[in-house]
């Protein structure tokens, strides 16, 4: 099987467009989805930055989305011509997967970031024939084809917009899990968002789904007004004294609060945010150690790291579309798309701040 798919060969190159070809077909357990649209995450464009951790060269996306054409076997579930969103891997079987809690599984780096299942060969080979990394997060999505185990993907509407629909397997998701799952927020709660991004936006929308009060904290303009256009309160990062004015918004502080910069200073102005007994979730992976100054974790506030929004993504992906289909969680507003040819310009476009949400189309 060959097929248009964009290639990522070193840290420092661009992304080639190139046909490959995949050897094998769907094994059990396995579907092959032709991508209707594919979103591209801060965590794909992060391989730039993992010092060879991550195997190159390879096919990224990890937020495709699209329509099943083969199955391996009668035990997926799935059949041809259904509609799915697919969304990160995991074993199944461990402790935490068993426990409803796939984002926390004991093989979640090395099944989505680090190559693969232990004996997998890729089946993606260039058109030299030289092989390509294994499937990224299960998928490799910054394709036209992707092949994934049916526990990936997640069937919905075929009403919905499918292109549209790939972030909501990992970047909304997360921001909307960490509200929902995380957090547990509802009428009443107070939340407090810092970084007004996707995820950031995601958390907004969810949390003003949920009947909660929202703070949204960012320094680009834009992102503030979208904030308010999703009914947060806007606040810029640079503000005098952030956490007591944000403590005067809610009352006395957050319930909780998201943090998705990875920035020291505004992780410890979350803190100071909080109530007592408040919690904030970080949500960026963090590449220096994280001081925290005295007093931040006083009176029973408490520091996480969140994960895919501690989300099973079979039940939280049908939940922000139902949300969707009501006008309560209108992601699509944060979305802009391409032709995947163009995913270089998608790229900075995301890094520069002009875009929240690129999604890719394969057939564009």
């Amino acid at each position: 099987m060959k097929f248009r798919a964009a290639v990522l060969r070193s840290h420092e190159a661009r992304f080639e467009l190139e046909e490959v070809t995949q050897h094998e077909g769907p094994a059990a357990g396995e579907v092959v989805v032709r991508i209707a649209g594919c979103g591209m995450c801060r965590t794909d464009l992060a391989v730039r930055r993992s010092a060879g951790r991550s195997p190159l060269p390879a096919v990224l996306g990890h937020e495709g989305a699209g329509v099943v054409v083969e199955t391996g076997g009668p035990d997926t579930g799935l059949a041809p011509g259904d509609h799915v969103v697919l969304s990160f891997d995991s074993c199944g079987h461990c402790r935490a997967c068993l426990g409803a809690a796939p984002a926390h599984c004991d093989s979640f780096a090395s099944l989505n970031l680090f190559g693969g299942r232990e004996g997998q060969a890729s089946r993606l080979t260039e058109a030299a024939g030289g092989a390509l990394a294994p499937r990224w997060f299960g998928q490799s999505s910054f394709a036209e084809y992707a092949t994934v185990l049916a526990r990936n993907a997640v069937r919905v509407d075929p009403a919905l917009p499918l292109e549209l629909l790939g972030p909501l397997g990992c970047g909304f998701l997360t921001g909307a899990g960490a509200v929902f799952n995380s957090f547990g927020a509802g009428p009443g709660d107070t939340l407090a968002v810092f970084g007004a991004g996707a995820v950031g936006l995601a958390a907004v929308m969810a949390a003003t789904a949920a009947g909660a009060v929202v703070v949204a904290v960012d320094r680009h303009p834009g992102r503030l007004a979208l904030a308010e256009r999703f009914r947060a309160i806007p606040l810029h990062a640079a503000t005098a004294d952030l956490p007591a004015r944000i403590r005067r918004l809610t009352d006395g502080g957050a319930s909780c609060a998201l943090d998705t910069t990875a920035s020291a200073g505004l992780i410890n102005e979350a803190l100071r945010s909080l109530r007592p007994a408040g919690r904030l979730g970080l949500v960026a992976r963090l590449h220096t150690a994280l001081p925290l100054e005295p007093g931040t974790l006083d009176r029973g506030r408490a520091l996480v790291h969140i994960c895919e929004g501690d989300a099973v993504p079979g039940l939280l992906i049908p939940r922000l579309t139902a949300l969707w289909q009501a006008g309560l969680f209108p992601f699509d507003q944060l979305i802009r798309t391409y032709p995947l040819a163009d995913i270089n310009q998608a790229e900075h476009d995301c890094d520069a701040g002009h875009v929240v949400k690129p999604v890719l189309i394969p057939g564009g």
